[in-house]
């Protein structure tokens, strides 16, 4: 099947500006852009989600662009519900170096920055050679306008969607950019852009959108535990990456798979199948969690995220380094190390609610420091037997960690 045909059946194609384009991302050789305003420091896995299919239509013979709008960043897209808070020059500049090296590493990609056409331009000249072109009725009947008119709007706001357009026209004027792909939130800015070259240069552009991955509650994907999950190794480790997709929602995951992955429509349907007859095994989960971590951190990581993963659900803590500890752990319930017998260990930690329930759960074998069952109740945590001098990991159960940090 021709990229239109994939991109349709991956469930990732929501508006199509013309009829025609269909037969023109099929014959590739289209220059194209995506764009981002650089809000943080690095991209999440939302943006992995848009970039991929940017990725896709470079692998069937267009020219990808990736714009971070350090001119736009200073303005903020007007959310649906509230007014954006504005950053400073000194943290879009930083945040737009960041995303850039993130880009480059993962995608290869050319990146723009749209400070550098916008900065000079003063208001006379905006609103002469571009506001003339914006008619305020149409402005007012794209949704994100519409959906913020009860609230109230501020002008700077409500301009966005210009100074959008404005970053096609340029991009079609100086690289011969011809097709702008976004989000489906974007598509009244895509298509302010496709007017604006069309009254300015006579020319012919176009434009698609892809759904929002979303949760089955309609809720964004990308976060868990109200915190996004990162592209920087750093921010969001591969372990936390690997239970993020491990616990994706069952009527989900092959959506993901369609959405982050480049497996095949056979092995996808396969591993639908899979789910299908045997979710516990949860192969498509582990299968979305590979594909995305080892494309985006390489095997090594992935392999580090699973070993990790496997030791704390086996309880084998003793195979981990502390650096391993330290990012399977970093959520766990923890107090700041010194030397104290196992039962006060379990009641500062909170598995264990008095003393003569901490002595229940060590007599019955249910308490394992460092991998290591304690059935002795004068049994002494200290510096000494933590990993690496660093960690002491109690299990209470099967499920129940605590950290001790020295």
């Amino acid at each position: 099947m021709g990229i239109y045909e994939e991109l349709e059946w991956r469930g990732l194609i929501k508006d199509v500006s013309d009829p025609t384009l269909k037969e023109k991302l099929n014959a590739g050789g289209m220059t194209f852009y995506i764009g981002t305003d650089p809000t943080g420091d690095s991209l999440h896995i939302g943006h992995f989600s848009s970039f991929l299919i940017s990725k896709r239509l470079k692998d069937a013979g267009h020219h990808p662009i990736l714009l971070v709008g350090g001119g736009t960043g200073l303005i903020g897209d007007p959310k649906p519900d509230s007014e954006r808070p504005m950053i400073t020059k000194e943290e879009v500049d930083h945040n737009f170096e960041c995303l850039k090296r993130q880009a480059i590493s993962l995608f290869g990609f050319e990146v723009v920055n749209n400070y550098d056409w916008l900065k000079d331009i003063n208001f006379i000249d905006f609103l002469r050679d571009y506001g003339k072109y914006f008619n305020v009725n149409y402005m007012l009947n794209k949704d994100i306008i519409k959906r913020r008119l009860d609230a109230g709007i501020t002008y700077t706001e409500f301009s966005y969607m210009i100074m959008q357009a404005m970053d096609f026209w340029y991009l079609n004027k100086q690289k011969n950019v011809t097709l702008q792909v976004a989000g489906q939130d974007q598509w009244g800015n895509i298509t302010a852009g496709i007017e604006l070259i069309r009254k300015k240069e006579g020319k012919e552009a176009y434009g698609f959108t892809m759904p929002l991955l979303t949760k089955s509650d309609g809720s964004k994907f990308g976060k868990t535990n109200g915190k996004a999950i990162w592209l920087d190794i750093h921010k969001t480790s591969a372990y936390e990456m690997y239970q993020f997709f491990i616990n994706s929602e069952d009527d989900k995951v092959i959506d993901y798979l369609k959405f982050l992955t480049f497996l095949s429509k056979e092995e996808i349907e396969a591993l639908a199948e899979k789910n299908r007859i045997q979710p516990h095994l949860r192969e498509a989960h582990k299968a979305l969690a590979k594909e995305v971590i080892t494309f985006i951190h390489g095997e090594s990581a992935y392999n580090q995220a699973v070993k990790i993963s496997e030791a704390l659900f086996s309880g084998s803590i003793q195979t981990l380094t502390a650096e391993e500890i330290a990012m399977g752990m970093n959520d766990l319930p923890s107090i700041e190390g010194h030397e104290c017998h196992l039962v006060e260990a379990l009641i500062e930690t909170k598995l264990a609610s008095s003393k003569r329930e901490a002595r229940e759960f060590i007599k019955n074998g249910a308490v394992l420091v460092n991998g290591n069952r304690i059935t002795t109740e004068d049994a002494v945590i200290n510096k000494e037997m933590a990993i690496e001098q660093k960690y002491v990991v109690i299990r209470r159960g099967k499920k129940n960690y605590a950290l001790i940090r020295f």
